[in-house]
């Protein structure tokens, strides 16, 4: 049964759609099976795993609101073993007509339950809110990766999504866990830069990733030809860094028998 995953932080631009697709795409390629669930009306996880959004004619909208089964509408990508459930401008609107729905908070949970016994990992891209669709997410989901860019603002904020997680793990989700904190827009050569990484280990310690995700040209080109990076160049430091995380996160889940002295150095 898959372990289920969401990305969040309800700042936008921390780099949580890039990490959605290229820690999938890198699991993927380590012949793990994995499901992305693209959850943000703009559609970026869709569109940046390759699929036409014009031709997105059933989304996670229909699974959420018309109980579509989404064995149907799973998308397969350009990589083997790497499923999209696609987004759609219309999920904009489905928070105000799950308002009146009962158990309104478990419903995409409802959903997940159908396809999860088929993937060793569900991925679960939320959109920059604290909306009911992200409070569905972390409902649904076993633990959090909350991406932190490496920028002036990076702390800011991180308090109410870290009060939001403990609501849900109060009232929705007891088993939901914090996987971790992963460093993202990380550039050597900024102080600033070096300040972050430095304030968010001593503030959240051993929930840090010890991966860091670098800025990196490629990384932020590859979504425009629609591919992961590791399919649009395999040797960039941006894939590196996600081949990394996917080990690091498989270590951890003990689903690994690679050691740390045979990481990727980069």
């Amino acid at each position: 049964m898959a372990k289920v995953i969401a990305l969040a932080n309800q700042k936008g631009g921390v780099g949580k759609t890039t990490t959605a697709i290229n820690l999938a795409a890198s699991l993927a390629v380590l012949e793990k099976k994995v499901l992305l669930i693209d959850a943000d009306p703009q559609a970026n996880a869709t569109s940046g795993t390759g699929f036409d959004l014009r031709n997105v004619k059933t989304s996670i909208y229909e699974c959420l609101i018309d109980d579509i089964n989404p064995k149907d509408i799973v998308l397969n990508s350009e990589i083997k073993g790497l499923d999209l459930i696609p987004s759609h401008i219309d999920l904009v609107g489905a928070e105000i007509e799950m308002l009146n729905m009962p158990n309104r908070e478990k419903i995409l949970k409802g959903v997940i339950e159908k396809v999860k016994d088929d993937y060793d990992f569900v991925f679960i891209d939320c959109s920059p809110s604290l909306g009911l669709i992200t409070v569905n997410a972390l409902s649904a989901a076993d633990s959090v990766i909350i991406p932190v860019q490496c920028e002036y603002f990076a702390l800011e904020g991180l308090g109410k999504l870290l009060n939001t997680v403990k609501i849900i793990q109060t009232r929705l989700n007891t088993e939901l866990q914090i996987e971790g904190f992963l460093l993202t827009m990380y550039d050597p050569r900024l102080r600033l830069s070096n300040q972050v990484v430095d304030e968010v280990r001593k503030h959240f310690q051993q929930m840090v990733f010890e991966t860091i995700i670098q800025r990196n040209i490629k990384l932020s080109e590859a979504p425009s030809y629609g591919k992961p990076v590791i399919l649009y160049d395999a040797a960039s430091t941006g894939s590196l860094n996600y081949m990394n995380l996917a080990r690091e996160l498989l270590q951890k889940n003990n689903m690994t028998s690679i050691d740390n002295s045979s990481k990727i150095e980069e």
